[in-house]
């Protein structure tokens, strides 16, 4: 766990001091993008490609949100996600309703021992792709088993 002083603690300790770090990483990073993004508004490029700015700004508007969300669940893409989220000035309640679900998953991956799960997964990708991806398949082949088998339990019943 990268998060040492949360080592030994309860559950509940670890989530929330979790969803509290990823709030405040990811609540700073939008509000950086948004001033940014005012910074270029208000440049000589910002007047120069107006109408494609917010045409921009309104599909990031429209269709970010799950973007946001989804990030949480990336390496590496997430900053980015909400910087440009601040910078195209996503609405905020918008961009806020998707990031705490985001947040949520987070904290939940994080405190929950998935990114171990995900380290061991690429240190055998990287000793044996094929291994990695026969193993990937199986736990996808589960996941279907287990829903077509409680689809057909309950249709059954």
């Amino acid at each position: 766990m990268p998060y040492e002083f949360l080592e030994g603690r309860p559950f509940w300790v670890v989530y929330l001091s979790l969803l509290g770090i990823v709030f405040a990483r990811a609540q700073a990073t939008y509000w950086l993008g948004r001033g940014l993004g005012a910074g270029v508004h208000r440049s000589r490029l910002g007047q120069r490609i107006g109408p494609r700015l917010e045409h921009a700004e309104n599909l990031i508007n429209r269709y970010g949100p799950p973007a946001v969300t989804l990030s949480f669940l990336t390496i590496g893409i997430q900053t980015a996600v909400n910087l440009t989220s601040g910078a195209m000035r996503m609405r905020f309640v918008r961009y806020l309703i998707a990031m705490f679900v985001g947040c949520l998953a987070w904290a939940a991956i994080y405190s929950l021992g998935g990114m171990a799960v995900l380290a061991a997964w690429w240190g055998l990708f990287l000793h044996s792709p094929w291994a990695a991806t026969a193993a990937a398949a199986a736990v996808i082949a589960a996941v279907v088993g287990v829903k077509t088998w409680r689809k057909r339990r309950s249709a059954a019943a």
